[in-house]
């Protein structure tokens, strides 16, 4: 729907202003609605196979005044596209629900069924604010920002997927429901919630990343990785989040393979976990293999802990430490005086000379 549509004469030419207010109730809506700068997106179901696709106008502000859910099919998605820059999403603690239930069968992106991933893929740069994911198929949020962009107190929620369903054998029933794939510069996502089966964040590439005052629950832990070939990752600030009952709750990982790439300048602080399955911090040069044989072609520097102390405890029979780098790939001196790590049971690290630990 279109509303006051205001026409502005200017040096004698006739100029449209696009000050109108867009409101969005079903997918017909979308390619009026995106002519404006302010948009109001109302509650509705998107039909099975089709995909909710706003690419807007520079500065525009998009407010949800209700729920979004999404038909289920087997088909690649995404459920939902936003595109823009300088755009304000204001989700108002409105719920996108991909349908989980209907996608999982405890393999993920490995079965034969194809899954919509990403749920959200986020192209805009701006700030994204105040949404609940729900049941999303495979993974979250795809963000590929082309600006600075600002996530903020978002949740997702996949903890119906920590249950076996007749299809899982037996096994968690959501896989590869990673929640932040982040793969661009400049972002910050902060005060979100993320309860899962896979990465709460995985960094892919990019410089200049803050992942800060989140809590992740039941999943891999915070990760950068892995790393293949021709990739570069900086800047990297992980920062006062909580991190519970996952299987790892730090990690670095890197194709053993991969050439080209360099990880560097990564600086954890004042982060807190318990409850850890199998590693405390984990940076590993032999993905897939687990401590297996490092490979050499990623260059990882300047990780370190930073001031205040990141405490972390693990269960019984898991990992506090393990740092498995290939020979000459793990360069420079690391400080890891502010890591505190408990239970578990210790091991040294393999190529790489860290003061602290």
């Amino acid at each position: 729907m279109l509303s006051v549509f205001s026409v502005l004469l200017f040096a004698g030419a006739v100029l449209v202003a696009e000050a109108c207010q867009g409101s969005i109730s079903s997918l017909s809506d979308v390619d009026y609605a995106v002519k404006c700068t302010t948009i109001t997106l109302r509650g509705f179901t998107v039909p099975a196979g089709q995909g909710l696709i706003l690419n807007l106008l520079p500065g525009t502000t998009v407010t949800m005044a209700g729920d979004i859910s999404f038909g289920n099919k087997s088909w690649a998605g995404p459920l939902f596209t936003i595109i823009g820059t300088s755009i304000t999403f204001n989700g108002n603690g409105h719920k996108f629900n991909g349908g989980g239930p209907f996608y999982w069968d405890g393999k993920g992106l490995n079965s034969g069924t194809q899954k919509p991933d990403p749920m959200m893929k986020i192209k805009m740069s701006g700030t994204f604010q105040g949404v609940t994911v729900v049941n999303s198929p495979a993974r979250a949020f795809s963000v590929a920002n082309p600006a600075p962009l600002l996530m903020t107190g978002l949740t997702v929620d996949d903890s119906q997927g920590d249950y076996a369903n007749n299809r899982s054998k037996g096994l968690a029933a959501g896989h590869n429901t990673d929640g932040f794939d982040v793969g661009s510069d400049n972002v910050t996502i902060q005060n979100c919630t993320v309860h899962n089966q896979d990465d709460c964040l995985a960094i892919n590439k990019g410089k200049n990343i803050t992942f800060d005052r989140n809590t992740c629950i039941g999943g891999h832990g915070i990760s950068i990785g892995s790393i293949g070939s021709n990739v570069a990752v900086s800047g990297v600030i992980v920062s006062n989040n909580i991190i519970n009952e996952s299987d790892q709750a730090l990690r670095i990982k890197t194709i053993a393979s991969a050439t080209g790439s360099v990880v560097g300048n990564v600086t954890y602080s004042g982060n807190t976990a318990k409850g850890i399955r199998k590693f405390g911090v984990i940076i590993d040069q032999s993905y897939p293999s687990t401590l297996g044989t490092p490979g050499t072609g990623t260059i990882i520097s300047n990780v370190n802990f930073g001031s205040p102390f990141s405490n972390i405890t693990v269960n019984s029979g898991a990992n506090q430490v393990a740092v498995n780098c290939g020979s000459g790939s793990c360069i420079g001196t690391w400080n890891w005086y502010y890591l505190s790590a408990k239970g578990g049971v210790t091991s040294p690290p393999s190529n790489v000379n860290i003061l602290g630990l």
